[in-house]
């Protein structure tokens, strides 16, 4: 059964007819052409496909697009500003914080929700705030680096 919705992306309407049954991955990827949106383990356990909705973490693979109508949703496409990375975006650069990349733009929003919560994160509740989200790369360190490294930016001001 086909089925219109409309999802903010980035800032930019869609109108979307889609699939009932079609989950959030899918849509982004496949009709709003965003590939930064990884598919992984379609089960909610590697985080890869983590996007914000209305500003809280999900994971899109879980999500039906249908229950995303009506909202917003951003990517890391989402925090670019005028083609410039976003300072958290520039911290994992800056800190190695990637290998593959495959898991990068999970954690890139898991850690922007994480910052927009608070700026003066322990390296613990950095930790506790990434579970649901893996990586096989990288062992973690460089991306709890970067983290704290945007905190810093944060603190500072440099922040969008």
């Amino acid at each position: 059964m086909v089925v219109p919705i409309r999802l903010k992306v980035n800032g930019k309407e869609y109108d979307l007819k889609i699939e009932a049954r079609a989950t959030l991955l899918e849509v982004l990827r496949e009709q709003v052409k965003i590939k930064s949106v990884h598919q992984g383990c379609q089960e909610g356990e590697c985080g890869v496909c983590t996007v914000l909705l209305n500003g809280e973490p999900v994971y899109s693979c879980l999500t039906l697009a249908v229950q995303a109508d009506g909202t917003e949703v951003t990517t890391v496409e989402g925090l670019m500003k005028d083609g410039e990375l976003h300072p958290l975006m520039e911290s994992f650069v800056e800190n190695y914080a990637f290998q593959c990349g495959y898991c990068t733009p999970g954690f890139v929003m898991k850690a922007y929700y994480l910052l927009n919560k608070s700026d003066d994160l322990t390296e613990e509740a950095i930790r506790r705030g990434l579970v649901g989200n893996l990586c096989r790369c990288t062992g973690y360190v460089n991306i709890v680096k970067a983290i704290k490294a945007a905190a810093e930016k944060k603190r500072s001001g440099n922040w969008w």
